[in-house]
């Protein structure tokens, strides 16, 4: 069905529907801009999304990645962040082709309509023009016509006339006849222009406007076509990154699948495992016995003190481990911490200080073969130019070497002094029940890293363990009547309340006397009067020792 001889009088509705056509498809390309404003900010948010729940560089929340629910969660935010890069795909495509070839391919529209109504106007003009010759033309041969019957009428009454002269009787004949051979020659000219009229009319109708109107058609129907497949392409976008999306979505389930929650508890202990072991059984006192009683050398009451871990309710769960969270960073060979915790601390970072000791050797080996290659090259750079950099890396590694050597010997030593794991059938229960020396002396040695007699779980530790000396210790010491001499002072830096047999309580900042140093086990003695005097944590005080004791010496 052809627009030619179907729409063959409708010019102007043609004319305003093709506009309406370039509406409608300005209209889509306003929609897929829109889309893609829509696609790219969503893009941009999930982006910020996952930006935002990213760890922070050296916060706690690096240190919870060992976890995997945590890395669940990190290869969670990584997926979104390509499926923010999906979106953003997905507005470039539409952009360039859509958006971009659509604009284009609607200025040649509007270019290609213009020029096709413009030759209809052409034509239009055209047809009107010869419409107007021809009724000028009939409108001369009517005129004519009309002059020569008057000049007839005018002849006939001069010739009829008796008073008139021939020479104006001929006279008006003559005027008759030119009037009538005028006429003749209107009708003429008439008839040829009617006939030019008519062909011209059947041409514009049938040939130019038909050709015309069908090239606006096929314009029309181009248009409708190329936003079809605009639509087509406007989805097929899409289509092509769901494979994508998909491989993203398979990822995070992947992540979730992956996380092991037996994995994560053993990180759990990993992480916070102190390497103490918990205390032993607590030892019958029979009170109804008349007699005094010797001390129990591995009881949990303190001297003068025996029913109170009995009778005190907050005891009961904090009989051990005795170290409390230090306030600050804490001292660099991470004495403040746990024992497990300390080994692993000082492992890291001798790790960290070789890993740096490595990239330094490299540096260095890299500039002394520059070096070379410009003694022997003078031309390729100056040899003097690499000393100063060689230089500062010898004493960068020379620096990096001492603070390494300095943490592995407090590695060696936390190591060194932690016992190695017994086998099952050796453990002790923490109550040494031969009063003999080589039982006690077998006991203290078992107990070496926490005052319950305890064994760590593994030869390794992060930290020494801070344990009081056996039980048989404090018993001789404080029978003694003669009380020994202060050798000095301590400043309690934390609270510790002592609550195994030979220990005192301190509280954080209080000033006490120290009556005997630490031999190399992790305790101090010390002295709040002439009835209160036991063991603290080394780790728990900053000793000032006298001149006349061991001299001028101060330690933490």
């Amino acid at each position: 069905m052809s627009w030619g001889t179907e729409l063959w009088d409708q010019f102007d509705n043609l004319e305003k529907h093709t506009q309406w056509g370039i509406d409608v498809l300005e209209k889509y390309i306003k929609f897929v801009k829109e889309r893609t404003e829509i696609e790219i900010n969503y893009a941009k948010q999930l982006r910020n999304l996952s930006k935002k729940y990213q760890p922070k560089k050296n916060s706690k929340e690096e240190d919870e990645n060992k976890f995997s629910s945590c890395r669940a969660f990190l290869s969670t935010l990584s997926e979104m962040n390509d499926y923010a890069g999906q979106h953003e795909v997905v507005s470039e495509n539409m952009t360039s082709q859509i958006t971009a070839e659509l604009a284009r391919y609607v200025q040649e529209l509007k270019q290609e309509r213009k020029a096709h109504f413009h030759d209809g106007r052409k034509a239009q003009q055209h047809i009107e023009t010869c419409w107007k010759q021809l009724e000028a033309s009939k409108r001369r041969f009517e005129r004519d016509c009309k002059e020569a019957d008057r000049a007839q009428q005018y002849f006939e009454k001069m010739d009829a006339d008796l008073n008139v002269t021939k020479a104006d009787v001929e006279k008006a004949r003559q005027h008759s006849q030119l009037r009538h051979q005028m006429a003749e020659e209107s009708k003429a000219e008439y008839s040829a222009a009617l006939q030019r009229f008519n062909q011209e009319q059947r041409d514009h109708y049938h040939t130019h406007i038909p050709n015309i109107f069908q090239k606006i058609q096929d314009m029309e129907e181009r248009r409708i076509v190329r936003l079809g497949e605009s639509m087509k392409t406007f989805a097929e976008v899409d289509r092509q990154v769901i494979p994508i999306i998909g491989k993203c979505l398979d990822g995070i389930t992947k992540a979730a699948e992956a996380i092991d929650q037996e994995k994560d508890s053993q990180c759990a202990v990993e992480a916070f495992k102190s390497g103490f072991e918990p205390p032993g059984d607590v030892e019958f006192e029979d009170f109804a016995q008349p007699l005094k009683r010797a001390s129990s050398e591995c009881s949990l009451a303190a001297p003068g003190k025996e029913g109170k871990a009995a009778t005190t309710g907050k005891a009961k769960g904090k009989l051990w481990p005795f170290i409390k969270k230090n306030k600050g960073g804490g001292p660099e060979d991470f004495s403040h911490l746990p024992p497990e915790q300390r080994r692993k601390k000082l492992q890291q970072k001798v790790d960290e200080l070789n890993k740096e000791i490595q990239k330094e050797v490299d540096q260095r080996e890299a500039l002394t073969k520059m070096k070379d290659v410009y003694i022997k090259n003078p031309q390729m750079g100056d040899a003097g130019s690499v000393e100063h950099k060689l230089a500062e890396l010898g004493q960068n590694l020379e620096r990096l070497r001492q603070e390494a050597q300095k943490f592995e010997g407090w590695l060696a030593e936390v190591e060194g002094r932690l016992p190695v794991k017994t086998e099952p059938g050796r453990r002790q229960s923490g109550v040494c029940e031969t009063p003999n020396t080589l039982t006690v002396n077998h006991c203290a040695q078992d107990r070496e890293s926490s005052p319950d007699g305890s064994y760590t779980e593994e030869p390794s530790q992060e930290s020494e363990a801070k344990v009081p000396p056996p039980a048989h210790e404090f018993d001789d010491e404080f029978d003694d009547e003669e009380p020994l001499p202060t050798i000095g002072t301590c400043k309690a830096l934390y609270t510790f309340e002592g609550q195994n047999e030979g220990t005192i309580s301190v509280t954080e900042g209080e000033t006490l006397f120290v009556i005997e140093e630490d031999k190399g086990d992790g305790w101090t003695r010390i002295r709040r009067s002439e009835d209160e005097e036991g063991y603290v944590p080394t780790s728990y005080v900053e000793v000032f020792l006298e001149k006349n004791a061991k001299g001028a010496m101060t330690y933490i």
